[in-house]
């Protein structure tokens, strides 16, 4: 009997897996490490204030899981500055090859860690099982009511992944992906391969991802915690976009500008979920009150 969940992990984490070949995101899809700085730019300022209200431990961690080529890794260890960059210390985690990057460990495993956390588009690449309602698949019960004939994916796996690595930081852990809440369900698995989405063969040629269930996530790894957008999260860390000064500065800052908006924009980037669970410190002195996240809605958002 064909397991979706296996055929889903051994296509990008078995032996000849997408991934475990040297597969990395940056050729197949663009995030948003891949549109600037500014997206490092924002996780420093998380960082400080996780930094500051930790009382700046004399080693403080900035650790990527899932992280694909190390590029968010090594901007965040580039751009950071002060006593903040002389006590810094960047891990990245992934189960492929390593990328030699100035400044970055590489492991297989989450450490523990003390400092801030952050699994960008991680849980989405976390295999699931695929089941056809009616199902008594007790997180169906809990998080996707469904109907017969429909489809779903169990988050189960994510929850313990989250639960799992939030368990070993003092300080915050952020989870930034695309997703869905209990009220918005809907089956999305698919591939990508090139730059393009395909339909989701399990051989190893392509990238395999789900939205994920933030909702459920969130109540896993429990705690402190906010589930807020990408695009308030951003505003409350400083990125807001404005042009200023004239000839090349004010190119520049049209450039970056152009670069936030991106990051921001309310039917694409901007519309990730991002799930901050204060560990040791308090999620209000990280973030300000901010609405709660609303994932775009299943007629206008892309698979």
């Amino acid at each position: 009997m064909f397991d979706p969940e296996a055929a889903w992990h051994a296509a990008l984490y078995g032996p000849d897996g997408f991934f475990t070949r040297g597969e990395k995101p940056s050729a197949h899809f663009r995030t948003s490490v891949l549109v600037g700085p500014e997206l490092a730019e924002a996780l420093l300022v998380l960082l400080a204030r996780v930094d500051a209200a930790l009382g700046f431990p004399p080693v403080v961690d900035f650790v990527d899981v899932g992280a694909g080529g190390g590029e968010l890794a090594f901007a965040v260890r580039r751009l950071a500055a002060g006593s903040l960059a002389a006590r810094l210390r960047v891990t990245a985690v992934e189960l492929g090859p390593p990328v030699e990057l100035p400044g970055v460990r590489w492991t297989a495993e989450v450490p523990s860690c003390t400092g801030l956390l952050v699994g960008h588009e991680w849980l989405d690449a976390i295999p699931c099982p695929v089941v056809t309602g009616p199902s008594d698949d007790p997180w169906i019960a809990r998080w996707w009511p469904l109907a017969d004939g429909e489809q779903a994916e169990v988050g189960a796996p994510r929850d313990a992944a989250w639960a799992a690595a939030v368990s070993r930081v003092r300080g915050a852990a952020l989870a930034v992906d695309y997703g869905h809440l209990v009220s918005s369900r809907r089956f999305t698995l698919t591939g990508y391969r090139a730059g393009r989405q395909v339909p989701p063969v399990f051989d190893g040629s392509c990238d395999i991802t789900a939205h994920v269930a933030l909702d459920a996530c969130a109540e896993a790894a429990g705690g402190d915690r906010v589930l807020v957008s990408q695009r308030d999260a951003l505003a409350a860390l400083g990125l807001t976009g404005e042009v200023t000064g004239s000839g090349w500065e004010w190119l520049e800052s049209v450039a970056r500008a152009g670069r936030i908006a991106e990051l921001r924009d309310p039917a694409g980037l901007g519309a990730f979920g991002w799930l901050l669970h204060g560990r040791g410190v308090a999620v209000a002195d990280l973030l300000p009150e901010l609405p709660p996240w609303r994932p775009i809605p299943a007629s206008t958002a892309d698979v």
